[in-house]
């Protein structure tokens, strides 16, 4: 299993302000709801309330085991497709989920440039909770979290940056491998778990694989079609100095 820790920046040549945005927002939400039940069951995407239109309130029973309390949420209903982008379930939940999008995103958005990559964003959400609607459109329950649009960020960056090193932990050791081989096992163990929640009458543990691997193929389209169009990096004065200096890449 290798969990990214890093990877090679050196050709970017400014702040990611979307990216930063994003992460300070999803941590200060976090910070208000974690402990607000109401708020959060109440503006969480739950698929039966899309399928519906309407606004679940009360409490339900999911296949006997436990009891499920749903809260008034926004007034349209369609609004948990935004809200929930910027929610999530626990501290565990948010900090992988800022980790992936602090290592990636910057690259992702200096390729796109700021106000498409917020686009990109948002569209990349969307197109996952569609995803886990698609499986489940009865369910009642809540699904939260920047799960699917940091999926999308990794697709993009898949097929932007394929030879970019990544930093990463491999047992007890850091190793440095293409982001094709990080990535690439990322999408590969979403799909096998999406299988196995698919065998297994729809056991998920509470993971979300049909939105990852919506958003992660969303990523890969959306990519691909701005690798096409722009097919040349983004001039970069750390880029431009690495090149004249290999040297120069102990200086960052």
């Amino acid at each position: 299993m290798l969990f990214p820790i890093g990877d090679d920046d050196r050709h970017l040549s400014r702040p990611a302000y979307v990216s930063i945005t994003f992460l300070v927002l999803n941590v200060v939400l976090f910070l208000y709801h974690h402990t607000d039940e109401v708020f959060t069951n109440g503006w969480s995407l739950v698929p039966r309330e899309i399928v519906t239109g309407t606004d679940l309130v009360g409490r339900f029973s999911i296949k006997d085991q436990y009891v499920l309390n749903l809260y008034e949420g926004p007034t349209s209903v369609y609004f948990t497709f935004l809200s929930s982008m910027f929610m999530h379930g626990g501290w565990a939940h948010l900090g992988g989920n800022m980790l992936y999008l602090w290592i990636f995103g910057d690259n992702v958005e200096h390729r796109f440039g700021h106000v498409k990559f917020l686009l990109f964003y948002l569209i990349s959400g969307v197109v996952a909770s569609i995803a886990q609607i698609a499986i489940a459109p009865q369910s009642v329950i809540p699904t939260l979290g920047a799960s699917g649009a940091i999926s999308g960020i990794m697709g993009a960056y898949l097929v932007l940056f394929p030879r970019n090193r990544v930093n990463a932990v491999f047992f007890i050791r850091i190793i440095s491998v293409p982001a094709i081989v990080v990535l690439g096992m990322w999408g590969a163990m979403q799909i096998y778990g999406g299988w196995g929640t698919h065998q297994s009458a729809g056991e998920s543990g509470g993971v979300a694989y049909a939105a990852h691997i919506g958003g992660f193929i969303a990523g890969l389209i959306m990519g691909g079609i701005v690798r096409v169009v722009s097919k040349e990096e983004r001039p970069s004065l750390l880029g431009q100095q690495y090149l004249r200096d290999p040297k120069a890449k102990q200086m960052w």
